[in-house]
């Protein structure tokens, strides 16, 4: 398989290296030093972690010269309609996941599960809290967005998630903390007056996201998928 790394940072990085090891070639390897580059990009697949000022045109250049995209970058959702237009009118792939790890795919649903027993005891009270590397451009993370989506989905009392501690009925809060090099670390809490019960999930390294992320971009690749994709449609939960 050919793949285009678009974002060679750290995790650009770990994917090349597991790529690699697993006899897959890498045609292009583009970062902020040959933007340009991207406009004459040739692969099976591109990989694409970056910014999420820089995703939506790096994914739009892509799709448009009929490369199939496997996008984890975060913090540009605003923009997913349109990407979601133009993969129709390319008949082109695109996969996005607020994160590729198979743990973490299996705490979503796990959260939802729990959710769905909560919803039946409001004097639980729901918070957030999600800790990064200081790398990390985009607050609350991808993965804590989802988890917010996911109990607002299961929950009869909430409506919206929000940065920071709030007071509002039916808001859940999100409190993100930046240090160090921590890949991820994400907390669901219900508290009440007497007691908590707390769901966590704390990655070791960038790891599981690169094999998660190189796994589909195979599964694509193999089976020509087509279409707007997520985790969903290859973990078939």
């Amino acid at each position: 398989m050919n793949i285009a790394l678009i974002g060679y940072g750290k995790m650009g990085k770990t994917i090349e290296g597991l790529a690699l090891a697993r006899n897959h070639s890498i045609s292009y390897k583009i970062d902020e030093n040959n933007q340009h580059d991207i406009q004459h990009v040739k692969a099976d697949v591109a990989i694409e972690f970056t910014h999420p000022e820089a995703a939506f045109e790096n994914i739009k250049t892509c799709l448009q010269q009929k490369i199939p995209v496997v996008c984890g970058t975060t913090g540009w959702l605003h923009h997913l309609p349109e990407i979601e237009k133009l993969c129709h009118e390319v008949n082109g792939t695109f996969f996005y996941a607020s994160n590729f790890s198979i743990g973490v795919n299996l705490f979503f649903k796990l959260n939802k599960q729990l959710t769905t027993l909560m919803s039946n005891f409001s004097q639980y009270q729901v918070a957030l809290s999600e800790t990064h590397h200081i790398h990390k451009k985009d607050a609350p993370s991808g993965t804590a967005i989802t988890l917010a989506e996911g109990i607002i989905q299961q929950h009869q009392h909430y409506h919206a998630y929000q940065l920071d501690k709030s007071s509002q009925e039916g808001v859940i809060s999100i409190e993100a903390i930046r240090e160090g090099e921590v890949p991820g670390t994400h907390v669901v809490t219900y508290k009440s007056e007497v007691d908590e019960i707390s769901i966590r999930h704390e990655a070791y390294s960038r790891q599981g996201f690169a094999a998660g992320a190189l796994a589909i971009a195979e599964w694509i690749v193999k089976e020509n998928k087509k279409g707007m994709l997520n985790m969903n449609d290859y973990l078939k939960f």
